[in-house]
């Protein structure tokens, strides 16, 4: 009976460490979320245009071709769209007119390019 405890208690470990690992990188696949969300909304803020962004989706896209299995692939694409994310070059350049003075439009739905 001492020993089935025992035995018990070591699945029980092992199970304990399965889910901290689990729960390590859900903790990671949610900060990788959390900053490829932040850059979308960077780029919806400086007017991105769909055409744009679906171009640095495809992009991400085609650089995961190569299946991988299950979360590695997943974390794959989130990590790849957050570097095409952080490398377009609207992020990085302040629009000429926002640069010498701000301006109202007279269109809300007018997107200044």
């Amino acid at each position: 009976e001492l020993q089935q405890k025992v035995e018990e208690t070591e699945v029980l470990k092992m199970e304990l460490q399965m889910l901290e690992t689990e729960r390590v990188r859900l903790s990671l696949v949610e900060e990788k979320l959390w900053d490829v969300l932040q850059l979308l909304q960077q780029l919806r803020d400086l007017n991105i245009s769909k055409r744009a962004l679906g171009k640095i989706l495809l992009s991400t896209l085609e650089s995961c071709r190569d299946p991988q299995p299950g979360k590695a692939q997943l974390f794959k694409v989130l990590d790849t769209l957050q570097q095409e994310l952080t490398a377009c070059e609207l992020l990085h350049k302040q629009p000429l007119e926002q640069a010498q003075s701000p301006r109202s439009l007279s269109n809300p739905l007018v997107i200044s390019c």
